[in-house]
């Protein structure tokens, strides 16, 4: 079975559920220190580029990190989402 590279942003880019599950996951990573460092910017990212691509469960999870995030953490993450979601 071939092995899904997470954290290669170009290859996340699958379309469709999929593609919002595998977004979802780095999100995951990112909160829980999987395989990275806990990194709740990071993890606020990909989670709310998941939701937008129509994950419900992150969604759920932006919201949750969100709250143990502060103001300026925040508008960091929603920048560098935005950044992500303009380039691809």
């Amino acid at each position: 079975m071939a092995r899904f590279e997470l954290f290669d942003e170009n290859r996340a880019m699958i379309g469709g559920k999929a593609e919002a599950d595998a977004l979802c996951e780095m999100g995951l990573c990112y909160a829980t220190g999987r395989s990275v460092a806990v990194d709740l910017v990071a993890a606020h990212k990909w989670f709310n580029i998941a939701a937008v691509k129509g994950s419900d469960r992150a969604s759920e999870l932006r919201t949750d990190i969100a709250a143990m995030m502060t103001k300026s953490d925040l508008a960091r993450a929603l920048r560098a989402a935005r950044e992500w979601m303009t380039v691809h």
